[in-house]
């Protein structure tokens, strides 16, 4: 088959636009091609006399062997370096949307973002949690911390202002610089020796005000600068004081720019300890009314309620719940290095989500803009109707409404461009995002689960997650099914004699009661059968099938735990173990 050149290529745009403008020029290397299309062009030089089609035309889906990444880290790099960005950079997403993204970004620790009005105590959460203070912290009941205070782990204690802090390769800070020195001027990292901060690190931001004034002086986007930190950390906490409970329009503002991290966002009820019981749960309800006309989604935020710092409690009524919700928070916090990972790869995924929708638009755009005459009447129409594109572009390429920016907000940004500068429609760079989404993120999520195998222990350690972890201030030490831990007698036999009495009246043969027998006992707790099925394989110690005078009493004593609200052990603890039956579970043992 005879294979005629193409015509000669005239300038840089004829060579973009040509299909077979990277096969018909000699074989030699060029600046201006990719590499890996001279590569393709070698090829070709050789076996075009037995091709039918340029090899240009493979499926780069189906053809080429998967990419190999090291780390979880690694490969989301690669993919937004090599199929992300391209995209975002060709449809200006970064002056719409967010800076792009650099290698501090995939490479830092979990990030904790505090916000909350003055006062709150987000200073003292802080302290409370490293149980030590850290350079430039302020405490106080008067507005104090003025400035956004980034605390990171160290080997010596120090700081470093605002301006040193984004030009530092090494720290996820460097696009703050587009805020300017306003903003700089308030923004410092403290760098201390803390085990805590070896996990994670914390953004303590300054108290919210209530009055336009207050906004005002600021001198920059307080709202903007939040919502930029909101995309990079790993949990927001908002932090409520029982005593002041308005929500002023800042911090209306500020809660109403973090909607797109619900899954992020935490609520702290503080200084919970100085009101009754009562007045608490009046208060827990004001707050989770006002939440919602906030928010204004169906889904409720989890709230924790407490007294975060070290201080003896003013009411201590509900004790119990503070220390149990602490618990669920520290938890939650504790898992922040292990779910790292899949929240970096949750947000590159959201990132290019919206990556997509915006190219989308600005084509769109582009596509209705007059060639000559009439541009910017044409451009404040589109704009007006640009609610009408949204919907013809979800159409047309079955996209979720949910994955659109904000009407508003993409409206007064499209004001200040020149719509007749924007790219057309470019097939590849979408494709290649399209990958990423099809296959590539499913081989990192793999890569993921095998991170956390192979590295099960990551937890924050440390300050205040130390003093409940083990001893008897450990949560739930003592309680349920560790009541009696710490005694020499066997805690069961404090109510085996009322146990005996219903035994006897099951007419035990040689010492023992059926299963059956017991199930009549047993069922008439009212608890399911699985519960009531776990506790017989717990209380049936010896395996026999049957229960004695001690595996019936201790059968009983589990139901009790249970109705209480106790979770039933996996395996029965030792200290539960009938004193009969001790020594031949050290015969199993041996």
């Amino acid at each position: 088959m005879e294979v005629r050149r193409p015509h000669r290529i005239q300038n840089d745009k004829d060579r973009k636009t040509s299909v077979f403008s990277h096969f018909s020029t000699p074989s030699f290397p060029s600046p201006n091609r990719p590499i890996e299309l001279q590569f393709l062009r070698i090829q070709s030089d050789t076996a075009v006399s037995n091709q039918q089609q340029p090899i240009m035309f493979r499926s780069r889906d189906s053809k080429k062997a998967p990419e190999a990444f090291k780390d979880v880290s690694a490969g989301l790099k690669k993919l937004y370096r090599t199929k992300l960005f391209p995209l975002e950079d060709s449809y200006q997403f970064h002056d719409f949307h967010s800076p792009a993204l650099e290698d501090a970004d995939f490479d830092n620790k979990p990030m904790v973002l505090l916000v909350g009005q003055y006062s709150t105590g987000k200073t003292t959460f802080i302290r409370h949690l490293m149980e030590q203070d850290f350079p430039g912290m302020r405490i106080g009941p008067e507005p104090t911390t003025d400035s956004f205070i980034a605390v990171m782990h160290g080997d010596q204690e120090g700081m470093i202002p605002g301006n040193a802090l984004v030009v530092d390769p090494k720290k996820p800070f460097r696009k703050l610089n587009a805020f300017g020195n306003a903003f700089l001027n308030r923004f410092m990292c403290a760098q201390m020796p803390n085990p805590v901060l070896e996990s994670i690190s914390i953004i303590d931001t300054p108290g919210i005000l209530s009055g336009e004034k207050q906004r005002i002086s600021r001198g920059y986007d307080f709202a903007a600068v939040l919502e930029w930190f909101a995309e990079r950390v790993d949990r927001i906490i908002l932090l409520f004081d029982a005593h002041k409970l308005d929500i002023s329009d800042e911090f209306s503002e500020v809660i109403r720019a973090l909607k797109n991290h619900e899954d992020k966002m935490r609520v702290v009820l503080n200084k919970a300890d100085q009101i009754n019981t009562q007045q608490l749960m009046r208060v827990y309800g004001a707050l989770m009314w006002s939440l919602g006309k906030i928010i204004n989604t169906p889904e409720v935020v989890r709230v924790y309620i407490g007294s975060f710092w070290a201080q003896p409690l003013l009411i201590a009524d509900n004790r119990k719940l503070f220390e149990v919700e602490e618990q669920d928070l520290f938890q939650d916090i504790q898992g922040l290095p292990r779910n790292a990972a899949i929240r970096k790869l949750n947000d590159l995924i959201k990132r290019a989500r919206l990556a997509k929708v915006h190219a989308y638009i600005i084509s769109s755009l582009k596509k209705e803009m007059p060639s000559v005459f009439g541009k910017e009447n044409k451009k404040k129409e589109l704009i007006a109707n640009l609610g009408e594109i949204y919907l013809k572009i979800e159409r047309e390429h079955q996209i979720s409404p949910g994955d659109f920016p904000k009407l508003k907000k993409m409206q007064e940004l499209l004001a200040g461009h020149d719509f007749s500068k924007f790219p057309t429609m470019k097939p590849k760079l979408l494709e290649a995002v399209e990958d990423m989404l099809a296959n590539d993120i499913a081989r990192l999520m793999t890569l993921v689960r095998q991170e956390e195998a192979a590295m099960p222990s990551q937890a924050v350690h440390g300050g205040a997650f130390e003093g409940t972890m083990t001893g008897p201030f450990g949560h739930g030490y003592g309680e349920g099914a560790g009541e009696g831990i710490d005694e020499l007698e066997w805690v069961v036999g404090r109510d085996k004699p009322s146990y005996d009495e219903i035994f006897y009246t099951l007419s035990p043969i040689n010492g023992k009661v059926s299963g059956a027998a017991a199930k009549k006992e047993m069922v008439k707790s009212k608890l399911p059968n699985t519960v009531l099925g776990k506790i017989w394989k717990l209380a049936d110690v010896d395996k026999d099938g049957y229960l004695d005078d001690e595996e019936f009493a201790l059968a009983n004593h589990l139901i009790r735990v249970k109705l209480e609200g106790h979770e039933l052990p996996a395996k029965l603890p030792e200290h539960l173990v009938p004193p009969s039956k001790r020594h031949q579970e050290i015969d199993m043992g041996e």
